[in-house]
């Protein structure tokens, strides 16, 4: 009976902050995310200054989300042994560091090595922060309600960070893309204390070396298939990292099935709808993130656009996104069920891809940018948040956690691999790994090349969808 009545006791603290903590929350999941996007705009101009290839661009964005998705599950551990709170925190101290060195980058490297850094950051911080928001909120309605305002957060800095990318590098640089991080992120350390509980700690080991293979397998094949046009994807050079990448992944499952302690319990996988769910998001992943790639390129590389109206372009699908997750899709899964969701959410954003494959040289926003974008920005938010729901609608509540930081990991690993090798296949049709200047129909037809590429993803997302996911009632 004790125990009873103080329970209500140790939740009033969380219950009183709980909606200024989301908000904070919220904040830290939006500024995770918009670094995944915001540098979009801002890459012809990076690429004029520190003279990167067109093919070498994509590793500002490869360079952040490897390191993202390969040290997510040793974020989410280090949380669970350390408290949510205080890795929190670190992650946001690094992730501004890295920001001002990315900000005041001179070449390639330190810029590409400020990303990696930023990426190490935001691993740490978005486990830590989901933990934070699901321990806040302990009635199911107000849970729901703060998880949906959760996905709009991320929602919203996927897509308003291509805005604020093109106004931030046509008003003032490219540099500030990275350094308006510092203010934010000086925000959030200082409200952290305050807002934010310290959260549970316990005894355990930390399965570093799990977590540097899993990190140096991705890193080396995403780097072989990006370097494969310019060696040969027969060479010595691409088949050996391929092969040096997949030994590390084998030892690297190896090391978790005889850990006693491991980053990843391989039993995980028995879970109903994990391994397809998590298949489904990296593919997801593989198909959205060249469409916002590509069609950065295209506006500003093809039709003219100036960073800021590049940006200012893409402003309808940024707030397409935000009210679809915000409100609709939930409403949409409650009505039809999760599967049914994701399986809509993928034929649209392959409709969407196919459309942006056929863009013209002489193109125009209202007849070839805005419906395509919309119809894209329907089937990510479809497709989203049911994804998520499908890969840990068999988990068991001690396991929510790990299941949850493996579908963020699956994500950002198919956003790689999917960029890089849809790189590679417009590499070889536009020669870019050249580093000279393309035709701008040659470039067009690259692009249009890797559309049709991200539908064939998406396309293969929605087949798996149909028969590797199960619904429960």
């Amino acid at each position: 009976m004790s125990r009873n009545k103080t329970q209500p006791i140790i939740e009033v603290l969380p219950y009183a902050k709980r909606w200024a903590a989301l908000s904070l929350l919220c904040m830290a999941q939006f500024i995770v995310i918009m670094d995944t996007s915001i540098i979009g705009v801002a890459l012809p101009a990076i690429k004029t200054d520190l003279g990167y290839s067109q093919t070498g661009l994509q590793w500002i964005f490869n360079a952040y989300v490897i390191v993202f998705g390969g040290f997510l599950l040793l974020g989410g551990r280090l949380s669970d042994l350390f408290g949510s709170r205080k890795v929190f925190m670190w992650g946001f101290a690094i992730l501004t560091s890295a920001s001002l060195l990315a900000g005041l980058a001179w070449s390639e490297a330190v810029l590409n090595t400020g990303r990696a850094l930023q990426g190490l950051g935001a691993a740490f911080i978005a486990p830590a922060a989901l933990t934070l928001v699901l321990t806040k909120f302990t009635d199911p309605k107000e849970l729901n309600k703060a998880l949906g305002f959760w996905g709009a957060a991320a929602a919203a800095g996927g897509s308003a960070g291509v805005f604020f990318g093109g106004a931030i590098t046509q008003w003032l640089s490219w540099e500030w893309v990275f350094l308006i991080n510092i203010p934010l992120g000086l925000i959030v350390l200082a409200l952290s204390p305050g807002l934010l509980l310290k959260g549970a700690t316990r005894k355990g080991k930390v399965d570093v070396l799990g977590a540097i293979l899993a990190t140096a397998a991705l890193i080396l094949m995403v780097y072989a298939i990006v370097s494969a046009e310019g060696a040969g994807w027969l060479s010595v050079q691409t088949l050996g990292l391929l092969a040096l990448a997949v030994a590390l992944f084998i030892v690297f499952l190896i090391v978790q099935k005889n850990k006693k302690e491991p980053l990843v319990p391989l039993s995980i996988f028995k879970v109903p709808n994990l391994s397809g769910g998590n298949l489904v998001m990296g593919l997801l992943a593989g198909a959205w993130i060249p469409l916002w790639f590509f069609l950065n390129l295209y506006l500003q590389q093809v039709l003219n656009y100036s960073a800021f109206h590049s940006g200012l372009a893409l402003l309808p699908m940024t707030f397409a996104i935000m009210i679809l997750m915000g409100g609709v899709v939930g409403k949409v899964v409650a009505r039809f069920g999760f599967k049914a969701s994701l399986i809509a959410g993928f034929i649209s954003l392959t409709a969407s891809l196919v459309l942006f494959s056929t863009v013209p040289v002489d193109g125009t926003f209202m007849v070839n940018v805005l419906p395509a974008s919309l119809l894209g920005a329907l089937g990510m938010s479809l497709a989203y948040i049911p994804g998520t729901i499908a890969s840990m609608s068999g988990a068991k509540p001690e396991e929510t956690g790990l299941a949850s930081g493996l579908v963020n990991t699956s994500y950002q690993i198919g956003s790689a691999l999917g960029l890089a090798i849809i790189v590679a296949i417009v590499s070889a049709q536009t020669d870019m790994a050249q580093g000279g200047t393309v035709e701008v129909g040659l470039l067009n037809d690259g692009f249009r090349t890797a559309f049709k590429s991200a539908a064939v993803v998406s396309g293969l997302g929605a087949l798996i969808a149909v028969f590797s996911i199960k619904t429960f009632k």
